[in-house]
Parts: C-alpha cells; sequence; structure tokens
C-alpha cells in the first residue's frame, strides 16, 4: 500500500530576532515563498500545507495554492518546541504515514534536494531524518578539541575529520515512531532510527537576523547571472607555470 507522504511548512508569526520574518521579503518575494516554490516543484508530496498560529498565513496558503493548517495559539510561543509542533500537526491530521518539515528559514533548499531526500527516506528504514552540513574545520566543544589535537602539527583542513552541524532544511519521520515516542518522552524529533542526511552549503543557510536576510537577497539576485571562473591577468604569464602548461 503506498505510504501518504506530506509536507508541513512552519511559519509562526512571532519572532524574537527578526520580526515577521516569513513575510520578509527576499528578491521581492517573501522568505516562505521559495519553501513552498521549492516543495511544489519537488512533486514529492501528497499534500503541502502551511503550519502557523496566525489566520495571515491563511492568505499565502490562497496566494500559492497549498493547504492552511492553524494550530493552537499556545503553540505559538517561543518557548514552545518542534516536538509539540509536530505531535499537534500529525494528531489532527489523520492518514499521513510520514511528515516532512520543510524550513521556511532556509530559502536556498531546492526542489532537486528534497525530492532525493524524501525519496531516501521513503525508501529506506529509517524512523526520522534531519539534515546536516558536513563541515570540516577546527572545531572546540566546551573549550576543548573536538577534531584535533593541540599537542600535534596544526592540521591541513582537509585531513581533518568532518564535523556534522544541523541544516535543519529538512526534517522527516514516520508516523507510528514519531507518535511512539512523543507519548512515552515528550519529545521525538530524533526518534527511533535516525538518518543525519548531509546538503550542500547553500542550503544550510538559516534566516535568523537581519544580517541573514541581507546575505540571502545578495545572494538570490546574484543567483539570476551565471557565474564564470576567472583569475588575475597575472596568471596568464608563462614565467608564473616555470613554463609549462598547468595541467591541474
Amino acid at each position: 500500500m503506498r505510504q501518504k507522504i506530506c509536507a508541513m511548512i512552519p511559519a509562526r508569526i512571532g519572532s524574537q530576532r527578526l520580526k515577521y520574518k516569513n513575510l520578509a521579503l527576499i528578491n521581492k518575494k517573501p522568505m516562505i515563498y521559495y519553501a513552498i516554490k521549492a516543495a511544489k516543484a519537488s512533486r514529492s508530496f501528497d499534500k503541502i500545507f502551511i503550519n502557523s498560529d496566525h489566520e495571515i498565513f491563511s492568505k499565502i496558503a490562497t496566494r500559492y495554492k497549498v493547504g492552511f493548517y492553524k494550530r493552537v495559539r499556545k503553540l505559538g510561543g517561543s518557548n514552545i518546541k518542534s516536538d509539540s509542533v509536530v505531535y499537534d500537526f500529525f494528531k489532527n491530521n489523520s492518514g499521513i504515514d510520514i511528515l516532512a518539515w520543510v524550513n521556511s528559514t532556509t530559502p536556498f533548499q531546492t526542489s532537486f534536494e528534497i525530492k532525493k531526500i524524501v525519496s531516501f527516506f521513503s525508501r529506506k528504514n529509517f524512523d526520522s531524518l534531519i539534515t546536516v552540513e558536513n563541515k570540516k574545520a577546527h572545531c572546540n566543544y566546551n573549550k576543548k578539541p573536538l577534531n584535533y589535537s593541540k599537542k600535534s602539527n596544526f592540521s591541513k583542513t582537509q585531513d581533518l575529520k568532518e564535523v556534522q552541524t544541523f541544516a535543519y532544511s529538512l526534517m522527516m519521520w514516520k508516523r507510528k515512531a514519531f507518535l511512539k515516542q512523543y507519548e512515552k518522552n515528550k519529545n521525538a524529533i530524533l526518534c527511533g532510527k535516525t538518518y543525519f542526511y548531509p546538503v550542500r552549503n547553500l542550503s544550510a543557510i538559516i534566516i535568523k537576523k537581519i544580517e541573514d536576510l541581507e546575505l540571502a537577497n545578495y545572494i538570490m539576485q546574484s543567483n539570476s547571472k551565471k557565474f564564470t571562473l576567472k583569475y588575475d591577468k597575472i596568471i596568464k604569464l608563462k614565467k608564473f607555470f616555470n613554463g609549462k602548461k598547468n595541467k591541474s
């Protein structure tokens, strides 16, 4: 029997660091538009919902032809955990086997990436999934080295062990596993068997502050132009290559 897969795009009206950020414009479109566009273009979902505590987002849902789910006001506070939002949605929307949280604050996530991740999760034996960014950088935890040693030579970044930081661009859950763990422990974001799915760097850009919004707007406008790799004219000098053609 085919599984019913739905997408939920959370859009809380309140935000402490950047007011009404889901409605802030990036390249002349509200930020939430990019999550809706990518989810729809992926053709991976039986239905797509905006999940919000405010009726204003019903107008956005109508504009972009997706569903709207209004959660109770108490689930719109800054102290509310994501687990509770997902649980509320599952309990009030029966028949959904797999739920994907498409983050509205990661506007560079692509439809192609969503399609790959949803296809992977629906085929594999995992209960939950969260996107991550693989990084090779010198990292500390509690002011102590995490992936390098102070007693050895300073490692090149390419020789370091990767660390994974959560990207949050997409999270997914199987209904039964999520509900079972939440009703037992009141937490379930990483329920059961979890897979950490690496995404590209752009997809990991999260809009939290006005500086992030400014950067996203610049990148979005730049994306309309094809990038061509070019070098300073000095690199054309023969002596730069010791008289030999560079084959790398």
